[in-house]
């Protein structure tokens, strides 16, 4: 494998992942243009308590995509089948608890993110609507993961680009058509995300290799199998409640500088969300590799993965770091035209340069390991990053203010870097303990 073939498969997958975070970029942007900072902020506080909720379930998406690619490198079609049967299942138990858990998950965060009166308002409005559409994004996850896992990349990309064009069409219809406020925000998100299940299925219908009423019901529940599944996704829920505990108090902490700051704040963090998801179209593409490289017990494509995969991250960073340097002004005003809001984010702009270089090497790496389905690591490298994150939180933000922020979320950033990259020898030890011979094989990316 080469750079090109290598590239070949990665941006359309940073083409697929980067949609992701424009839904709640578009929420922002949208009423960002809005006259009251009030708008952002509760979209904001409403995004950070779905935020909480999915990324805590994300591991639907990122261990059914490395099982997938497993089965798909061992040519194993019921074990593809089984790869979306058994989190799909799981996908639709935890969304209808969601939502019968809703008064209680709403009325735990809003006093933890502590919004004046009419941020807090709004923000109910928002998440009251949104709570309805947890099954169907659980079940996006396991769609997405599935279809990248077996390397269907661009039909993923179709039904990503498909959802977020949907959701800005919506959201610009019932905001500035309807004049439906913060109230539409969370409308066209909610019709997108169920919109986009029902396509996603007849596009994962159509590919299956196998249909449901060819697998018996005792395997999809084998008991190994589920337990394997799930020590997987239990490490990643707890490297996924770390990421959270720091986005949480990034978000309380920075409402407690004032509604202006945390509006600044929350621009800013739909910047580095879009930088993140970018490396992680990095990351899917190595999570793909590795998990066929195991499946195909091809120890000279996970080292070429692993090689790529770093480059590819370093490179980027500077591409997007230099990109931000340059037009960060234009960047901020597609967000927002408030002048006291643009003038408080340039003040932190910084910190949105610095972040590639710290985070680079710990996304693309994430990809390798969940990939392998080797989650521990995962969770303990990010353990450590929380630490690191806590200790500047409660020892640098007291002095330092919103600066001293950012620069313990830029700590905890390079630390999830660092930190994971300590565990690869490890990893290509467990994974090939003896020399393997190399082999060249070609797999179709649809």
């Amino acid at each position: 494998m080469n750079h090109k073939t290598y590239l070949a498969l990665a941006l359309p997958l940073i083409f697929s992942t980067i949609t992701t975070p424009l839904l709640g970029a578009v929420d922002t942007a949208v009423v960002g243009h809005m006259p009251d900072s009030s708008y952002i902020a509760a979209v904001a506080v409403g995004t950070i308590i779905f935020n909480t909720m999915y990324w805590l379930f994300g591991f639907l998406r990122v261990s059914t995509s490395g099982f997938a690619a497993q089965a798909h490198g061992a040519m194993d079609k019921e074990g593809e089948t089984l790869a979306i049967t058994r989190p799909l299942l799981m996908a639709i138990i935890i969304g209808i608890c969601l939502i019968a858990l809703q008064w209680p998950i709403s009325h735990l965060f809003m006093p933890l993110l502590s919004p004046d009166a009419q941020v807090q308002s709004l923000a109910s409005e928002y998440v009251q609507i949104r709570f309805w559409g947890a099954p169907f994004a659980l079940l996006n996850y396991v769609l997405l993961g599935w279809l990248m896992g077996m390397s269907m990349i661009k039909v993923s990309l179709l039904l990503q680009i498909f959802m977020n064009c949907l959701n800005i069409v919506l959201d610009l219809l019932f905001v500035f058509g309807f004049s439906w406020g913060v109230s539409g925000v969370a409308a066209a998100t909610l019709l997108s995300e169920i919109l986009a299940f029902f396509v996603g299925m007849v596009l994962v219908w159509r590919k299956l290799p196998l249909h449901t009423g060819q697998l018996s019901f005792s395997k999809i529940i084998d008991t190994s199998s589920l337990k394997r599944m799930m020590n997987v996704n239990k490490d990643l829920f707890i490297r996924t409640l770390c990421l959270l505990t720091v986005f949480n108090l990034f978000t309380a902490k920075g409402a407690s500088f004032g509604t202006e700051t945390l509006a600044a704040n929350a621009i800013l963090i739909q910047i580095h969300y879009i930088m993140a998801y970018f490396f992680d179209g990095f990351a899917n593409a190595s999570s793909i590799l590795t998990g066929r490289a195991i499946g195909a017990k091809d120890r000279g494509l996970y080292q070429q993965t692993l090689r790529l995969s770093c480059q590819w991250a370093l490179y980027s960073s500077f591409v997007i770091a230099s990109i931000y340097f340059l037009f960060n002004d234009h960047i901020l005003r597609l967000f927002t035209k408030m002048p006291e809001i643009i003038e408080i984010a340039h003040q932190y702009e910084i910190w949105i340069i610095v972040f590639p270089f710290a985070i680079c090497f710990g996304i693309v790496l994430y990809g390798v390991f969940t990939g392998a389905t080797e989650a521990a690591p995962i969770r303990n490298s990010m353990l450590l990053s929380l630490s690191v994150y806590l200790a500047g939180h409660y020892l640098i933000v007291p002095t330092a203010g919103n600066h001293g922020l950012w620069l313990s979320f830029i700590l905890f950033s390079a630390g999830r870097s660092i930190f994971l990259a300590l565990f690869v020898p490890l990893l290509t030890r467990k994974l090939f303990p003896k020399n393997l011979v190399n082999s060249e094989k070609h797999y179709t990316v649809y």
